[in-house]
């Protein structure tokens, strides 16, 4: 996502100071001053995100470990409501052969194992709880300075092919040619790099990178010649 970002804001950012007909050194300083400036935001709003995500999760387990101390048979209620959600029903249902003596084994035997089990450990049945309730694993939960940083690192990355031509070009249109260059092929890996993380479809996401920069940086383009014929 941060990627995504910089490349899509700082090309904008070049093609509409570009299109209001900035120098190349102008134009430089103007895209090394957006891409920090959306590094520094994208790490802080992160951080702040992460951090405030992860505090009221650990509020909300505080209270579920207050629960399970204080009303176990309440939580223990519960948790037989929810077990049906990850298919383990209270019910007379045939699911295997009980490998001990042959017999069949219920959905419904399953269900009170569980609960027994969940009865005997309380520090598994807040976990469970916390999962079933919260959708979280302790192991999946993001550390708020990794999550800030990662996006930083990442953000900047992204603008870097809209900021480097115009160190190398002394003409702003040739940099910007580069920029939108670099910026298309970036944005194609980047779209067929996500598609294939989500099983999707490599050109559909491609196209649909490649769409919303080009009409933003049409419409950017246009705002930054507009401006300068009108001021």
């Amino acid at each position: 996502l941060g990627v995504n970002d910089g490349l899509v804001s700082t090309f904008l950012l070049v093609t509409g100071v570009a299109g209001g007909g900035m120098s190349t050194k102008d134009i430089l300083l103007t895209a090394i001053s957006g891409a920090i400036a959306g590094a520094i935001s994208m790490c802080a709003g992160e951080f702040v995100a992460t951090k405030s995500q992860d505090e009221v999760l650990r509020g909300e387990i505080d209270l579920e470990s207050s629960h399970i101390r204080n009303y176990p048979s309440d939580e223990l209620e519960e948790l037989s409501e929810l077990l049906p959600l990850i298919g383990i029903n209270n019910n007379d249902d045939v699911v295997a052969d009980d490998d001990d003596g042959g017999d069949e084994v219920r959905k419904n035997d399953i269900h009170h194992r569980l609960l027994e089990y969940y009865k005997s450990s309380p520090e598994s049945l807040l976990k469970i709880m916390v999962a079933l309730e919260f959708g979280v694993l302790e192991e999946e939960r993001r550390s708020p300075c990794y999550a800030g940083l990662t996006s930083c690192g990442l953000f900047f990355l992204g603008s870097l092919p809209s900021v480097v031509p115009f160190a190398y070009f002394t003409e702003p249109m040739d940099g910007l040619a580069a920029a939108a260059i670099g910026t298309g092929l970036s944005l194609f890996l980047v779209g067929a790099v996500k598609s294939w993380a989500t099983r999707g479809t490599c050109a559909r996401a491609a196209v649909e990178n490649l769409f919303i920069a080009g009409f933003g940086g049409a419409i950017a383009y246009g705002v930054g010649v507009l401006f300068d014929r009108s001021i």
